[in-house]
């Protein structure tokens, strides 16, 4: 973050040239930034098998919450949430930021919540001993949804905010950042392993991809936050207002799938990773598709920052409170012993 920022503060000329670089005339896609997303997007794809939502669903329950919490409450909760504390309280009330300001805040914060994680949720996962084939599936079910919902929730929520977006970006947008990676690597992968069977891909040629995604992420981030310098120093007031939404709705959504979960008496290994889902949110996608909305400098796009300075000190914590509530979490189980290890 702060190199980010520091680039941003010593190369203006440099960093606004690739701020205004797009495919063309009028596209609003930036260009260094879904180059770069689409190379972290695709090696994620390739590590999603379709064929193991077979199993999944002999045991459906962990899955039905994640997409429960994901798609009809997390979205709308924190188009809520985003209306009541940005517009309401701190415009309309309070008067710290200029109504149109304040509605550009809010559809920024409904593009972040409106697609769930999709490669952070794996290092969630590990780090609270999560169900590692549920959670790709999981993750594979959400993208599905993702390329039909995500375009058509954007649009209701941003519109019913007061903001009116292009809606050929926006469907250029969910092509470009969902529908293609996500096509090419099940493409890819299909291929790959009829050709060469499953050992090899998973041995050889994934792994050639891990620094890759590594090095596409890091190059976001350092482009994000350099874009948004000037930004986040001139309104770091309206940064830490916007945290106020963001860690309510994560604590939230953690919570409400996390109980359910325990609710209907699912594996815990299978309840945390699903509850990250519901918690964290696709950054990179809500980044790139605020800029390609509004630009990189506006203030739908600074929302989006503000959710990846949060997302990983705060999910961080709630991996923390999964791991140190299993006793709790589980102590509800013991009765229905055999449903529990169907869960």
């Amino acid at each position: 973050m702060c190199i980010g920022m520091l680039i941003g503060k010593l190369l203006p000329h440099p960093v606004a040239f690739l701020s205004n670089w797009e495919f063309a005339n009028n596209s609003h896609i930036n260009v260094p930034i879904a180059v770069l997303i689409w190379l972290m997007i695709y090696p994620m794809m390739l590590k999603i098998d379709f064929g193991g939502l077979k199993a999944v669903a002999e045991r459906p329950k962990g899955l039905l919450v994640t997409l429960f919490v994901n798609w009809l409450v997390k979205p709308f909760s924190m188009a809520f949430l985003g209306w009541f504390f940005v517009q309401f309280l701190f415009s309309q009330r309070l008067g710290w930021i200029e109504s149109e300001t304040a509605k550009q805040y809010t559809a920024g914060l409904i593009i972040l919540a409106a697609a769930p994680c999709t490669a952070m949720v794996f290092v969630w996962s590990y780090l609270t001993d999560g169900d590692a084939p549920y959670t790709l599936a999981q993750v594979a079910v959400n993208d599905l949804i993702m390329i039909f919902a995500f375009g058509p929730i954007v649009a209701l929520l941003v519109g019913v905010s007061g903001v009116s977006i292009p809606l050929q970006v926006l469907v250029l947008s969910v092509l470009l950042f969902v529908v293609i990676p996500l096509a090419s690597g099940w493409i890819t992968r299909a291929l790959l392993v009829r050709r060469k069977g499953t050992q090899w891909f998973e041995t050889t040629f994934l792994p050639v991809f891990k620094p890759v995604t590594i090095v596409a992420l890091l190059g976001t981030l350092l482009l994000i936050f350099a874009f948004q310098a000037e930004n986040i120093a001139e309104n770091w007031m309206a940064v830490v207002l916007l945290a106020i939404p963001i860690l309510i709705q994560v604590y939230f959504n953690s919570g409400l799938a996390y109980g359910l979960m325990r609710l209907f008496k699912v594996r815990h290994n299978i309840a945390t990773p699903g509850s990250l889902i519901g918690a964290s949110n696709f950054f990179e996608l809500a980044v790139a598709v605020a800029i390609a909305l509004f630009g990189p400098t506006s203030p739908a796009a600074l929302a989006t920052v503000v959710g990846v300075l949060v997302e990983v000190p705060v999910m961080l914590s709630v991996c923390r409170m999964c791991v140190s509530s299993r006793d709790w979490y589980e102590g509800n189980l013991q009765e229905g012993s055999s449903e529990f290890a169907n869960g």
